[in-house]
């Protein structure tokens, strides 16, 4: 065991160590630890250093290094101009000036001038006009034959329409700029009402109770006038029957417009059968 003298000099390996085998190498190794880094750390900041420090030598000993000049061909004799800077270096005689180049020349043709000269009398007839009407303009005078299949008179226009507004228009339209009205104005709502107020409840359908909606079309022609009325959906007992009367019964209609122009509108109505 160590005293306490020896405890206060002794290093942490003596400590570790204190009582066993110290020749066994692991008191070796530690001992000489700290001699090992500290060598390894000086190698390794060498190499370092000498691997930052070998680039920037190269290229100054590059920078130093003087450059050989080229050589210069003389006829067939080359010449080394000396590295002397005090010897100056043969005379060079600079190569002839060329002319110029020219731009090609595009090739040209004389121009010979106009010259009014007077023109020979003329001696041809001018034919009539009455032989010009019925004739065909052409450069050469050539007779024509009797062809029977050719009419001797010409064709007359036929007029057209005069104006756009003579045309008639036949399509039936389904929504127009301008829809048929009732006189009193309302739209379909005023439409239906006059056919419920027309239209009478017939006694089968009473008397079997039935009730419901019937579907029925009709158009209205541009003099305003109901035409081609027609059950979409119908209940039978007499009311399609009586709801295509109340239809046709309906006063005269303002004509629906498309572009300022009387049209036929198509129209498709629910008329209420309900027993009350």
């Amino acid at each position: 065991m160590m005293t306490n003298t020896q405890l206060a000099t002794a290093s942490l390996d003596d400590i570790v160590f204190d009582g066993r085998n110290r020749h066994y190498g692991a008191y070796q190794l530690r001992a000489l630890y700290q001699r090992h880094v500290t060598r390894a750390l000086v190698i390794g900041t060498a190499i370092f250093a000498l691997l930052l420090v070998f680039p920037l030598a190269a290229q100054w000993l590059k920078d130093r290094t003087p450059v050989a000049a080229p050589k210069i061909d003389e006829g067939n004799i080359l010449i080394a101009p000396p590295l002397d800077p005090t010897i100056p270096p043969p005379p060079v005689t600079p190569p002839p000036a060329q002319p110029p180049a020219q731009a090609p020349t595009p090739p040209s043709i004389r121009f010979t001038p106009p010259v009014v000269a007077p023109d020979p009398q003329v001696t041809e007839e001018v034919p009539d006009q009455k032989d010009l009407q019925n004739a065909r303009i052409s450069t050469v005078t050539v007779e024509g034959k009797d062809d029977p299949g050719l009419l001797d008179e010409p064709l007359e226009a036929v007029e057209g329409p005069k104006t756009v507004g003579d045309a008639v228009d036949t399509k039936v339209y389904v929504s127009v700029e301008q829809m048929p009205e009732l006189p009193g104005g309302g739209g379909q709502a005023a439409i239906v009402a006059a056919i419920q107020k027309s239209a009478r409840y017939p006694g089968p359908a009473l008397s079997n109770g039935i009730e419901g909606k019937i579907y029925a079309s009709f158009t209205v022609n541009p003099k305003g006038e109901v035409t081609d009325v027609k059950i979409v959906r119908g209940l039978g007992y007499g009311l399609d029957e009586e709801t295509m009367r109340a239809i046709k019964a309906l006063p005269r209609f303002i004509p629906g417009k498309q572009n300022g122009r009387e049209v036929s509108v198509s129209f498709t109505v629910p008329v209420t059968f309900k027993i009350q």
